[in-house]
């Protein structure tokens, strides 16, 4: 393995499979045919490509339809009446509101099954992959859950905050998140007041958010974090500055003192050095290797000198991921198929990747939440441990059995008279390569590459050889059936659990 550094990847050596690992890491993948033409505008020109996306078109996937008034306050009017009715013992009106606030409910948790829904469906249709897969790594650093929040519009309000903010800078996330009504609710924040401070959300900011478990703050620093978000709330939808609740007396935060407020206590975060270097090998394990090690020396130097650039760029990302996607580093043969697909990488990736019908968005929601990853539903604060955690005897039966529900449109629960009518013709993916005399594809070069396509990397001879094998008991051919009996063999591989 080369010296660690940030310098780039020789131009010569961006090929079809850099691009590859660039589409798979940086997006959920691609077809031949996007991997080509990415691998032949060189490197530099498919960085920017990928990273500069906001020239690109808006994915289909609408969300206009969804309400932002299901979980709305009471009224004027309810809220006499709701007082009239408890102070007069009205059992029948308090019945009444308990009754609409349900029903209420019952929309609420309709629409938050829609929105997972449409989240899917716009990474799977998506022109501009990073800015997805980058508002994923948001929802599971800052980590909120619909269930303790039960209001499926602050959910989305802040999906939306991570997407307009995905590859911007870090600090206005940093900001946004202490003005999100979702998370304010989530970490009780609503409930801060300088008479009772409340620390979960000056904890976990610092904790989980910036600086790491354990790093760089004290507990005394996480009292007064907590002292400066006093008042920092949420009316409706609305962020609120209650300034009768502000504790506006001096506080001591990790070395500074003076009359902090939030505002304050981010940009002291910010000027700490372990900032950058939290952020930056939470992107190392996301896009480059999660192995669930500490760092080596060589990784250690390169998540720092990303660190460096993260610092130097005032905290924005997109030079420090167009300096990521350009370097050796990344491209090292170490690092490729070194990440685990979470839920829905692989579940994107299978579509994207073999454009496969997309089936039931219902199903696939709910294959994801048995493989482990409910979006809008992470399982704390902490969100998703990810890597091999996502990995074991119950959520593989599900993972294989998911790839051969999007190729063949068969799953466990259902009868062969209920498969989707879409059928899959797989034959594009072999489209490029070259033809024998009778027009028909050789084994001998169709399985090799398939198995790299799909797996990421050069596969073992002996998965090539239990290929050949297979294919040798069907006529020795690769086409229709048999091509679609090898994607399904060759998905159901441990290697294709990797990216």
């Amino acid at each position: 393995m080369p010296e660690t550094s940030l310098r780039a990847l020789p131009k010569s050596d961006f090929d079809f499979w850099a691009a590859h690992h660039l589409l798979a890491r940086a997006g959920f993948g691609g077809t031949p045919d996007q991997v080509r033409a990415l691998s032949q505008l060189g490197l530099d020109d498919a960085v920017d490509y990928i990273v500069e996306y906001e020239g690109l078109p808006q994915p289909d996937a609408d969300a206009s339809s969804f309400r932002a008034d299901i979980m709305r306050p009471a009224t004027p009017e309810e809220a006499a009446q709701l007082r009239d009715a408890r102070r007069a013992g009205d059992e029948v009106t308090l019945e009444k509101y308990r009754q609409m606030r349900q029903a209420r409910q019952r929309t609420d948790r309709a629409q938050i099954a829609d929105a997972r829904k449409w989240w899917l469906e716009r990474m799977i249709e998506t022109p501009r992959p990073l800015e997805e897969k980058m508002t994923l790594f948001w929802h599971g650093h800052f980590a909120t859950g619909y269930r303790a929040i039960e209001d499926s519009w602050h959910m989305l309000m802040q999906n939306q905050m991570f997407r307009e903010n995905a590859t911007g800078n870090f600090a206005s996330l940093l900001s946004g998140a202490i003005r999100d009504p979702a998370m304010l609710r989530y970490l009780n924040n609503n409930q801060n007041r300088r008479q009772r401070p409340n620390e979960n959300l000056a904890r976990e900011l610092m904790e989980l958010f910036s600086l790491g478990e354990g790093n760089d703050y004290t507990e005394q620093d996480i009292k007064e974090g907590a002292r400066a978000l006093t008042g920092y709330t949420y009316s409706d939808d609305t962020f609120v500055f209650n300034e009768r609740n502000h504790d506006s007396e001096t506080k001591s935060i990790l070395g500074r003192t003076g009359r902090f407020d939030g505002d304050d206590f981010v940009q002291i975060i910010l000027s700490r050095r372990s900032c950058s270097e939290f952020i930056c090998l939470k992107l190392y394990r996301f896009f480059v290797n999660d192995a669930p090690t500490v760092p080596d020396k060589e990784q250690s130097r390169f998540i720092a000198n990303l660190a460096k650039k993260f610092r130097a760029s005032r905290y924005e990302l997109k030079p420090v991921l167009k300096a990521l996607f350009r370097s050796q580093h990344f491209y090292d043969q170490a690092h490729r198929a070194a990440v685990v697909k979470s839920p829905t990488q692989l579940t994107v990736q299978v579509i994207r990747t073999l454009q496969t019908p997309t089936r039931e968005l219902d199903a696939l929601t709910s294959a994801g939440a048995l493989m482990g990853q409910n979006l809008f539903e992470p399982p704390s604060v902490k969100g998703w441990d990810g890597g091999r955690s996502w990995i074991n005897t119950s959520t593989l039966f599900v993972r294989q059995n998911l790839a051969v529900y999007l190729l063949t449109g068969k799953r466990p629960d259902i009868y062969d008279w209920q498969l989707s009518p879409d059928k899959y013709e797989p034959n594009h993916l072999l489209a490029h390569l070259q033809r024998n005399t009778r027009g028909q594809v050789e084994p001998q070069e169709a399985l090799p590459y398939l198995c790299r396509f799909l797996l990421g990397t050069t596969p073992h001879p002996t998965r090539i050889a239990s290929l050949t094998e297979f294919t040798n008991t069907h006529g020795g051919r690769v086409d229709g059936d048999r091509l679609l009996g090898v994607l399904c063999l060759i998905t159901s591989m441990p290697e294709y659990q990797l990216c």
